[in-house]
């Protein structure tokens, strides 16, 4: 595009990360009716902002992650509950439990290894930019993602269109 390219009248942009969420909804939906049961090796690495509108989690982790967290939904998680707008789900932080609610649009990114898929969403939170922080670690993790920079990332689909101000 040029800089003589027109501004859309029609929030492409917006559209386009909203159907990229839905297919988090949709897996993760899958995944509640089939009790609760990850089929295979499929595990997956959710990155949500924890400042975000609808977010709800325990204050020791919000004080831990006040920007942003990476939780793992592999071995130990329970009461996966899927909606409209967000799900919530129980995990094991130090082998204290905790129940999150998070709302699709808070999600930044999921990521399943198992099959080198993911995806990256712009955060829907106004002008919250990412920062650096760690990976949750709840129990049941085995790490992060493996990023041996072996795959060429040709799964990963990022969505990032730029907006004039």
């Amino acid at each position: 595009m040029s800089e003589d390219t027109p501004d859309s009248l029609i929030p492409y942009d917006e559209i386009v990360q909203e159907a990229l969420r839905a297919v988090v909804g949709r897996v993760l939906g899958e995944i509640e009716s089939g009790g609760g049961e990850l089929p295979g090796n499929h595990h997956f690495y959710i990155t949500f902002k924890t400042g975000a509108p609808g977010v709800s989690i325990p204050p020791h982790l919000r004080e831990r992650f006040p920007d942003e967290m990476t939780i793992v939904l592999q071995n130990k998680f329970w009461d996966l509950e899927v909606g409209e707008e967000g799900f919530s789900v129980g995990l094991s932080f130090n082998q204290i439990p905790a129940k999150l609610q998070v709302p699709f649009a808070a999600i930044t990114a999921f990521v399943d290894p198992a099959v080198d898929f993911g995806l990256q969403f712009q955060a829907t939170v106004a002008d919250m930019a990412p920062e650096a922080h760690e990976d949750a670690e709840n129990d049941g993790s085995e790490g992060g993602p493996d990023d041996n920079g072996d795959g060429d990332g040709s799964n990963v689909v990022t969505v990032d269109f730029g907006r004039k101000k």
